[in-house]
Order: C-alpha cells, then sequence, then structure tokens
C-alpha cells in the first residue's frame, strides 16, 4: 500500500507487528533499504494488556483456548513475577511466530498441524530495559516496556501467567516506539492511503535523521563524497575531525550535513572503508 501511494519500487519494512497489534512501523524507502538491517535491530517499547486466568495455543486472545483457572493474582503477586523478567534472559519464542523452524515459518507449522503439538522455536537471548505496571484490575494487568529486538510480548504474557500459576494471554498490543521513532511522527494508515503523494513525500524522514545514536565523521568537501562513491578508503586528511579511535560503525557526513553512508576501519590506522553508500 505504501509503495502505491508513494510511487516509488524500493520500499520495506523494519520487523513485523502481531496481526492484532498497532502503532509504529517504520518503512524504508528507496536508498534506505540499505538501513534497514540497523533500523530492525533497534529497541522497541510497547504498552501491552494481558489478562490472567486462561492460555491459548497463540498466547494470544485471537487463540483457540488451552486452559483456564479461576484464580486470579494480586497486584503484588504479579510485580514480584515481573522482576524475572527484566534484564537479560532466554525467551522461546511461540508456536504461532515468524521463526524459522527447519526451512519453514513457525506459525506454518503450527496451523499445518504437523505435530501433536506444535514445536516452539529454540529459545534466544533478549533483553528487557524497562518493565513496569501501569494499570491493574484484577483480571488484567496493563504493562509498559522497551525490549531488545527479537523479543515477543506474546511470550511475556503466556510465561507471566505459567509463574502466576493461572496462566495469561496478551489481548492488546501497540508498538509506542521502534528505535528513533515514536508514534508523534507516524503517519496513520488512513492518512497514507488517501494523503496527497507530495503531502506524503514531506513526511518521509530525511538521511541526516537516521541511526543517530551511532558515532559520526564529517567529510571536508565534495571531492570526497567522489572518492566515497569510487570505493576509494577515507584517510585522516579527508575528515573534519578525525577519530583518535576509530569506533567499529560511524555515520560518513557530508559537508553539507548530509548522511551519505556508513563506514568500517580500514586496515590502515586512521582510514576508513565505506561499507555502505548512500549516494544517488
Amino acid at each position: 500500500m505504501a509503495r502505491r501511494a508513494l510511487g516509488v519500487s524500493r520500499i520495506g519494512h523494519t520487523g513485523t507487528l502481531d496481526p492484532m497489534a498497532t502503532g509504529v512501523l517504520p518503512l524504508v524507502v528507496g536508498r534506505a533499504t540499505r538501513l534497514a538491517q540497523f533500523l530492525t535491530a533497534s529497541d522497541k517499547s510497547y504498552q501491552a494488556t494481558i489478562e490472567f486466568g486462561r492460555t491459548t495455543d497463540t498466547y494470544d486472545a485471537a487463540g483457540n483456548d488451552t486452559s483456564t483457572c479461576d484464580r486470579r493474582p494480586s497486584r503484588a503477586e504479579v510485580d514480584t513475577a515481573l522482576a524475572q523478567f527484566r534484564g537479560t534472559f532466554e525467551q522461546t519464542p511461540p508456536a504461532y511466530s515468524a521463526k524459522n523452524i527447519e526451512g519453514e515459518r513457525a506459525y506454518e507449522l503450527a496451523r499445518k498441524g504437523k505435530t501433536a503439538t506444535p514445536r516452539r522455536p529454540k529459545s534466544v537471548s533478549v533483553t528487557v530495559k524497562r518493565l513496569e505496571v501501569v494499570a491493574f484490575d484484577g483480571d488484567m494487568a496493563q504493562v509498559d516496556l522497551q525490549v531488545s529486538a527479537g523479543f515477543y510480548v506474546r511470550s511475556l504474557a503466556h510465561d507471566l501467567g505459567d509463574v502466576l500459576g493461572c496462566g495469561g494471554v496478551l489481548t492488546c498490543l501497540r508498538r509506542t516506539r521502534s528505535g528513533e521513532f515514536g508514534l508523534d511522527r507516524a503517519v496513520p494508515l488512513a492518512e497514507l492511503l488517501q494523503a496527497p503523494q507530495d503531502s506524503l513525500r514531506a513526511r518521509i524522514v530525511p538521511f541526516r535523521e537516521l541511526l543517530t545514536d551511532l558515532p559520526c565523521v564529517t567529510l571536508c568537501s565534495a571531492v570526497q563524497l567522489e572518492r566515497l562513491r569510487n570505493g576509494v578508503e577515507m584517510t585522516p586528511a579527508d575528515l573534519v575531525a578525525p577519530f583518535p579511535a576509530l569506533p567499529p560503525i560511524v555515520r560518513l557526513i557530508s559537508h553539507e550535513g548530509d548522511l551519505v553512508g556508513l563506514a568500517r576501519p580500514a586496515k590502515n590506522a586512521g582510514h576508513l572503508h565505506g561499507w555502505i553508500v548512500l549516494l544517488p
């Protein structure tokens, strides 16, 4: 839909959302598709609602019930249980997920019913930087969380219910931030489909505002842009202010302030190799 609305051929997304989820989904357009791997790896923030007292095969309210329980946890019990889901730990994605198992998507295997019990993918290391209860009514808890890429909020709901001994499912999920991008800059789908193309193009985030958490070096002049385009290494003399010790990845900024590429340290001390070039 975005490809048609913008009239472009090269476009991609930076991380899928569950069918029931709403919120931020950054798209990369044109040359920005070369940066998708970095944007996909960014932290994500969510608002989620977890219902206690049942489990489903998909770990959310859209699935089929697999168990029910009359007991409900107290707020204190929920707070205590959540402590073990902060920091870095191993999380197993749900059977219905986009993870690959022997060449097939986990949700495809689960829907095909190839096994009596759908196989959950292997556990992966995830990090939870923030996880707080913002509302609780006895039956449901609304939580606010910031997590690393690859974290499944559905698995959190299921695993939290398991720890509490009453079961839990995800009933509502909204992604409020993906890396540098929050709801404040998001374009609603209805606007994407109805707004004039010029208006939509004006909403595209420019290169200079991307990956600002990475360190940067500025190239001296337009001469360096041509050298970068031709694959020539950047020397300390090509930079306005060379780094005393180059980090693993740096942003290359043009003399006009635009992001023109990403670079890695070259074999020669103080030199940079243009790794990803964003010049037309």
